[in-house]
């Protein structure tokens, strides 16, 4: 079964309740309505009602069967407002203004235990949907940075299945230093531990193995490494690997001398910027051929997600599943 299949039939099942807190796109009210008619997630759409309606009568379908509501008019507002002042020195009249924002409030929702899940992005920047993640969701236990991955779903061929890896980070974090990159490898060790069917092992890209090469560059891996081995020994890691030691068994054979759980059999990928990672999946996208899925944004307390602003019905009813799978 795909990673995408198995994301849908954990989503059916756990029937989760995911929020959209951007209701006046048409492409938002589709999918929320396709998740309710399939049985798929119970969906909340935010917004003023007059342009959720609109937006329902664009998209050609039914919001009968969607909970819509404006935050500014909610029950909830002074609940989520006080709870998002905790630890925070801030007027009671600026916590409200904040949480009536439908980013916000949607954050608080999760934050809460009021929705499993948020899925933003298609009228907000990345960076705005992150903001919103850190200061009402928060970062997940010993996670101080927020980064992406995506699921790269390469074609079965003659020689093997359909195969499955993670990508991370590939948008958000331009040059992660040692500490910020050992957050991303914690990170996307534990995304890939709920989707992957095979266990997580993590390879720490570099232009060099083992200490081939010396350089800055590969210091920053090397370092990352450490710290993400000391932080959580559990995590099966290593590096710091080519990309050929890290995926071609042949190869790690020649080049790692040492005994590894990793080497030539990796089914995460870091990358050491975010030059690496873009390209990176770019490249095995159109010359492999293989669907990318994402990005999912990581590192964060509860699952939430962003959308690029072009995304798709499909899109979002996809990335959709994947948050929910990750509940």
């Amino acid at each position: 079964m795909s990673v995408l299949a198995r994301s849908f039939e954990s989503a059916a099942q756990k029937q989760g309740t995911i929020v959209f807190p951007e209701g006046n796109d048409p492409r938002i009210i589709a999918s929320a309505h396709r998740l309710a008619t399939e049985q798929l997630a119970r969906p909340i759409v935010l917004g003023k009602q007059d342009r959720v309606l609109a937006a329902a009568e664009e998209a050609g379908v039914d919001p009968s069967g969607i909970t819509m509501f404006d935050p500014a008019e909610s029950e909830e507002l002074e609940r989520y407002a006080s709870t998002y002042r905790q630890g925070r020195t801030l007027k009671e009249s600026i916590a409200l203004r904040m949480v009536k924002k439908p980013l916000f409030f949607a954050g608080m929702m999760v934050a809460c235990g009021d929705a499993d899940t948020m899925v933003a992005g298609v009228s907000n920047a990345t960076a705005t949907v992150i903001q919103a993640g850190v200061l009402t969701v928060g970062f997940a236990e010993g996670i101080q940075t927020p980064s992406s991955f995506f699921l790269m779903v390469l074609p079965s061929t003659s020689d093997q299945d359909e195969r499955c890896l993670v990508f991370a980070d590939c948008a958000v974090n331009i040059d992660p230093s040692a500490e910020e990159l050992a957050d991303i490898a914690i990170a996307s060790a534990r995304s890939a531990a709920k989707l992957l069917s095979d266990p997580p092992r993590v390879a720490m890209l570099s232009l060099s193995t083992c200490g081939s090469a010396s350089h800055p560059h590969v210091e920053k891996v090397t370092n990352a490494l450490e710290i993400a081995r000391s932080r959580d020994s559990s995590i099966l890691i290593d590096g710091e690997f080519q990309a050929d030691t890290a995926l071609v068994a042949k190869v790690a054979a020649k080049k790692v001398k040492h005994a590894s759980e990793v080497a030539g059999q990796a089914n995460v990928l870091i990358f050491p910027t975010l030059d690496a990672g873009n390209i990176g999946y770019k490249l095995t996208q159109y010359l492999a051929d293989a669907k990318a899925i994402g990005p999912f944004l990581q590192g964060f307390a509860r699952p939430i997600s962003d959308l690029s602003r072009g995304a798709s019905v499909d899109d979002i009813v996809a990335t959709s599943a994947v948050c929910l799978a990750q509940t």
